[in-house]
């Protein structure tokens, strides 16, 4: 299981993907909102999405575990 860290500080704005998808490398899990700009949060690499430990309009650390994905 790998964890997917948030890079900033920010506001979940959407959720793009649900727990048991498939994701391709880079596929979006989530965006956040940081300094009215739109950041992506995707996966790292080819992975099943396992959970997603954030909801929309939460606000988030950078460096905080966003999601856990497996290979």
């Amino acid at each position: 299981r790998i964890e997917v860290k948030s890079e900033v500080a920010g506001r979940v704005w959407k959720i793009e993907a649900e727990p048991g998808a498939t994701l391709a490398a880079d596929d979006p899990i989530l965006i956040i909102e940081s300094m009215k700009m739109e950041i992506p949060v995707g996966a790292p690499r080819g992975c099943r999405l396992v959970e997603v430990r954030v909801a929309e309009q939460e606000a988030v650390a950078e460096g905080q575990v966003v999601a856990i994905v497996e290979a």
